[in-house]
């Protein structure tokens, strides 16, 4: 069986104190996964470990086949993964709308101009946000700042939206759950490995 991620006695702490306690586990390709627990018990301080966004502090994690205490591969892991942190939107600019903050996240992943616009309406169109495309982030609902939030996470392609690491609350109790598959199956027909086959089978 092929691994998406191994996880090897990690721990991790904040100012002393323990967020995560010799983890260990191993997470299938091709899955979907939810990981389960109460406040408190390092859900998030995982997942943050696993996109590569947090440093690894001690033990040994392997994400799609490389080593992310390595910064080198951290940054080749980044475009490889879409990430959304938890907090209804607080990694939203409130006063910018819809389209400008997916479109400011595109720009921070250096999405070409020439596809910035395709792939925004695209995740638009598949999130259902594309009717409040001109409303700022600040007068969105909770569950619509969270589909932002997926969709500025997702706007680089992450390799065809296969590798998509949620908060558990908002994929669970969120809108995103739907959402979530629904681009899963949408993003295959766009990823950049199909396009790629698509155009060699065209030579």
């Amino acid at each position: 069986m092929q691994y998406a991620i191994i996880v090897e006695s990690v721990s991790h702490a904040y100012d002393g104190k323990p967020a995560l306690d010799q983890v260990s586990l191993s997470l299938p390709m091709g899955k979907t996964v939810g990981l389960v627990g109460p406040d408190g018990v390092g859900k998030s301080t995982l997942l943050a470990l696993m996109a590569g966004v947090k440093k690894l502090q001690s033990g040994h994690l392997t994400v799609l086949g490389g080593d992310v205490a390595d910064a080198a591969y951290r940054r080749e892991l980044a475009p490889r993964v879409a990430y959304m942190p938890q907090g209804l939107g607080r990694n939203l600019y409130r006063s910018l709308s819809v389209y400008d903050n997916i479109d400011f996240s595109a720009r921070l992943f250096g999405v070409p101009p020439a596809e910035r616009d395709a792939r925004i309406q695209r995740l638009m169109r598949a999130t259902a946000l594309d009717p409040f495309h001109a409303r700022p982030a600040g007068k969105l609902s909770g569950g619509m700042k969270q589909k932002v939030s997926l969709c500025a996470a997702l706007v680089h392609g992450a390799v065809g939206w296969r590798n998509i690491f949620l908060p558990v609350r908002s994929f669970v109790r969120g809108p995103c759950s739907k959402s979530v598959e629904d681009l899963r199956s949408f993003g295959r027909r766009y990823s950049p490995a199909s396009s790629q086959r698509s155009k060699e089978a065209a030579t």
